[in-house]
């Protein structure tokens, strides 16, 4: 008698169950659940595209990486290979910097050791082919002496000097002083200023510190204007329009070695 009725109540509650389902469906307001072996399908392809992607980057990374390396690596040897070109370079120009300057003092040494040889050539030979002054020139330290006899005014024989590319006597320093002395000059005309006033005579070695040898503007002399002259050791003034020659001075050429040596005339600086 329990049996049937345990039955009963079992095929009952399968019966309404059932009913409610077919009455769910057909309203449409609860669906079935879907299957979980379905979701762990997706959840292990996701699983499975992650790790890809983690692997890819893992890969792109290290190529990256060891690309990186590799250029700087390369970049590092070129910087070092820079560095050692300049350095190079930087030693080369020194070398040579110093070989430059050898043959510069040594270039000068002989320049200093021909002057000298020419000079003594010259003492004993005036118009010896080593001379640095043209013909009939005075040689002295670093220029040349010219006598120009002509019996010209002051103004004349400023522009004789002209010509030869010189100047009248200027006696600033000692040793031009007693090259001058030693000659005797007498009546020549000297590189001083002219002057509105007259002056007495001056002893020539007083002369040297004097501003006068600046000459100034001298377009405008006139017949009353006193301009300076050399008279043995003495220094006169007289009228810039008197007449007397004129004592020219100019820079000499350099003393060419191979004129010491060769037969060659030296250009003279005309």
């Amino acid at each position: 008698m329990s049996e049937e009725v345990t039955y009963a109540e079992l095929k009952f509650q399968d019966s309404s169950e059932t009913g409610n389902i077919q009455e769910f469906d057909q309203v449409g307001v609860k669906a079935p659940p879907v299957p979980s072996h379905v979701w762990r399908q997706r959840a292990l392809a996701l699983i499975l595209l992650c790790l890809l992607l983690l692997i890819g980057l893992g890969v792109l990374g290290s190529i990256f990486y060891l690309t990186s390396k590799i250029e700087m690596e390369k970049l590092e040897k070129l910087q070092n290979f820079k560095d050692k070109l300049q350095s190079n370079v930087s030693l080369q120009l020194i070398y040579n910097m110093d070989n430059l300057k050898k043959i510069r003092n040594l270039s000068s040494t002989l320049q200093e050791m021909a002057t000298k040889l020419c000079y003594e050539l010259y003492r004993k030979e005036p118009e010896h082919k080593c001379k640095p002054c043209p013909k009939e020139w005075m040689w002295h330290k670093e220029s040349c002496y010219g006598e120009f006899k002509k019996y010209e005014t002051w103004q004349q024989s400023d522009v004789t000097c002209s010509y030869h590319n010189a100047s009248l006597v200027k006696i600033k320093n000692k040793s031009v002083l007693e090259f001058i002395k030693s000659k005797k000059f007498y009546d020549y005309w000297l590189g001083l200023s002219p002057r509105e006033d007259h002056k007495p005579k001056k002893d020539l070695d007083e002369t040297i510190i004097s501003s006068d040898w600046f000459t100034r503007n001298t377009s405008d002399l006139n017949g009353r204007m006193y301009c300076g002259y050399i008279y043995d050791s003495y220094v006169y003034y007289d009228f810039c329009t008197s007449r007397k020659n004129a004592l020219c001075k100019k820079l000499a050429n350099s003393v060419k070695i191979e004129s010491i040596l060769m037969n060659e005339e030296p250009d003279g600086r005309m």
